[in-house]
């Protein structure tokens, strides 16, 4: 399997700046899907999300733009967009094209250059890169400055990143997910329970001190919005908008099931979901293979991050 690039239609570009420890990812779908989205964290940063929504004209939609930055990366997007217009992709409008993108962004100025952010340029070259390859995990585009463990700070964190995973059904159905893991909670593996990747006893430790239960102690997140975790899902099944959007409900199930504490007031949690194919399937049957997929890609996000601007990845480079 290879991931988000299984399913047919989707290519998935990367621009990784390792010295600035920040990037972004485009995921493509020019010939159109149909998209939806779910925001359950409640410090999101966000463009063109209105576009999923049912009740919004606009009935397809040619990428998604996820990237570090914090709102300063939102400006990748535009460079997606551009790209894509040069190809002809979007709706024809006085003699030019106009694509669909919507775009959300993680918050990674806390590593690496804090003064150095995505850009239109780096969206347009992410794009431009975007293949049918197995999809790059780890530390790579917009998991290029992630990290997770975060409730007591950067210095006792580890690292996130980008992971992927596809969920086989009945009949060649597939759902498969792309995750950028940038939580303020620990990973867990819902197989067992045990923390995979969080918070550690101290800066030098690989030993978890389980933030859940040190905020049952009285530990405060704090206001600052620094963290955020972003899916997007997409599947050969044909769906409307209306079972897009509850898809990507589903697909925010599996940040539930391996991120503790999830959806904070400090994470800015987003599940995109996209249709593309022809593909009979039932929407709940679909769910449930979303939340899968997005709790795996989200295993295997932090399971391929290696130690990057000072924080500790699980991975050793090789």
């Amino acid at each position: 399997m290879k991931g988000l690039t299984d399913i047919p239609g989707i290519r998935v570009g990367y621009v990784s700046d390792f010295d600035a420890v920040t990037g972004c990812t485009a995921i493509l779908c020019e010939q159109g899907a149909v998209g939806g989205v779910d925001i359950r964290g409640s410090a999101s940063g966000t463009e063109e999300t209105d576009t999923l929504s049912p009740g919004h004209v606009t009935d397809q939609v040619h990428g998604i733009l996820l990237a570090g930055g914090s709102a300063f990366g939102l400006e990748a997007a535009s460079g997606v967009r551009r790209y894509l217009a040069g190809r002809k992709v979007g709706y024809a409008f006085g003699g030019q094209h106009i694509p669909i993108v919507p775009g959300a962004i993680l918050f990674d100025l806390g590593i690496g250059k804090p003064n150095v952010h995505p850009n239109a340029a780096m969206g347009e070259a992410a794009a431009a890169a975007a293949t049918t390859d197995p999809v790059k995990e780890g530390c790579v585009g917009a998991g290029t400055g992630a990290t997770v463990g975060k409730l007591f700070g950067l210095a006792r964190a580890m690292k996130g990143g980008v992971g992927s995973y596809t969920v086989t059904l009945p009949g060649g159905v597939l759902v498969s997910a792309l995750v950028a893991v940038n939580a303020l909670g620990d990973v867990r593996d819902p197989a067992t329970g045990k923390i995979v990747a969080g918070a550690r006893t101290d800066h030098l430790s690989r030993e978890f001190i389980d933030s859940e239960a040190e905020m049952k102690r009285g530990a405060v997140i704090g206001a600052a919005p620094r963290n955020t975790t972003l899916a997007v899902v997409a599947t050969n099944a044909r769906l409307n908008k209306v079972q897009a959007n509850k898809l990507a409900q589903f697909a925010s199930l599996g940040m539930a099931r391996t991120i503790y504490p999830v959806n904070t007031m400090a994470d800015g949690d987003v599940a995109f979901a996209l249709s593309l194919g022809a593909q009979q399937a039932d929407i709940n049957n679909l769910g449930v293979a979303a939340a899968e997929a997005v709790a795996q890609s989200i295993l295997r996000a932090v399971r391929m991050a290696t130690s990057l601007g000072g924080v500790p990845g699980l991975r050793l480079r090789v």
